[in-house]
């Protein structure tokens, strides 16, 4: 069986290195686009493995950079490879991947921001499963900049709540770089020193799987920090089902205390003058311990706080778009009508 993939792996013509790519198109890693270059052929093919078998799969690229990944999934046979650049430099480089492959796979290249592209247009229709079927066919796959790899989270974890985007297609599978902070966050369980806002939204709609470290030497230039690989699988049922805005804002503001007792954080849902009445009534409800710090509740148990806050607002609705953060003369007048 092993031998039989081996022989459907494309062998690519003979390509310049990575590096040498870099230095023939005169590329430089921009600090304002976080930008950083991984070379080590060993490690992208790595990276790819982790996304399990991707021969025939659709794969969406996002960030290919001059194209270290790109490479690896090409090696992988799939049926398609859609990658997302926001960097006009890196098209050529990206563009003689896509000659050399060009009668073995079909390659779009996307030159845009991908906080502002729509992958499910590039997508063929017959990829489609229903979303209690495994996963489609379908892969998401990215060396993700820091500065936007937690925004990019957050905004896909709302898609996939709404069976958006690629997710209108199915449960579409994840393997993303993030800062090794920030990947230890995404799985981070209860208690964990890491357990965090971000931990209880990404376990709330996908199984988070911690694949391995990078060293922050192997990239160029080397970033201060490590690298985590994770991948993400869409969970067939959240834990919390319930309006995407309505978790978020429970778990943010929660978290918003995150060392005193929870109940400190859950308060700020709602105006002054009835904040510390309406929490309480929030605890009771979720029959959780007022004094339980934000890192101590179980996913399941942020389910019953949410439940308890949606009860509470389909009773008094006018507590629903409070902002805790909003100026504080907007908040005087939502205050009053209450």
């Amino acid at each position: 069986m092993a031998a039989a993939h081996k022989i459907s792996q494309i062998r690519l013509p003979p390509l310049p290195s990575i590096k040498d790519v870099i230095k023939l198109y005169k590329l430089r890693a921009l600090r304002e686009l976080s930008q950083n270059f991984l070379m080590e052929p060993r490690l992208l093919d790595k990276i790819v493995r982790a996304a399990g078998h991707i021969e025939n799969h659709v794969v969406c690229e996002v960030g290919p950079g001059p194209g270290g990944i790109t490479r690896s999934i090409i090696k992988q046979a799939p049926r398609k490879l859609v990658l997302v650049e926001k960097d006009p430099r890196f098209i050529p480089s990206l563009e003689l991947l896509a000659d050399a492959c060009k009668d073995r796979v079909d390659v779009d290249i996307i030159t845009g921001d991908i906080l502002k592209t729509d992958l499910a247009h590039f997508i063929p229709s017959d990829t489609k499963t229903d979303w209690s079927d495994p996963p489609p066919p379908i892969n998401l796959i990215g060396n993700l900049p820091f500065s936007v790899s937690t925004i990019l989270i957050i905004r896909w974890l709302e898609k996939i709540s709404r069976q958006e985007g690629p997710w209108a297609l199915g449960r579409a599978r994840m393997t993303l770089t993030f800062q090794k902070e920030v990947a230890e966050r995404m799985c981070a369980p209860m208690l964990d020193k890491q357990r965090c806002r971000l931990s209880v939204m990404c376990q709330n709609w996908c199984r988070v799987n911690y694949k391995f470290d990078i060293p922050g030497a192997a990239f160029l230039p080397k970033p201060e920090v490590d690298v985590g690989v994770v991948t993400l699988t869409p969970l067939k049922k959240p834990v919390i089902d319930l309006p995407f805005k309505l978790v978020e804002k429970v778990i943010r503001q929660i978290f918003s205390m995150r060392q005193k007792y929870s109940i400190r954080g859950a308060q700020t849902l709602f105006p002054q003058e009835v904040r510390q009445e309406m929490a309480l009534k929030m605890y009771k409800l979720a029959e959780i311990d007022p004094v339980t710090r934000p890192f101590q509740i179980a996913n399941s148990e942020f389910r019953r706080l949410c439940e308890a806050y949606n009860e509470i607002i389909k009773q008094y609705p006018e507590f629903e778009n409070y902002d805790y953060r909003a100026p504080k003369n907007k908040g005087v007048e939502i205050e009053n009508t209450i």
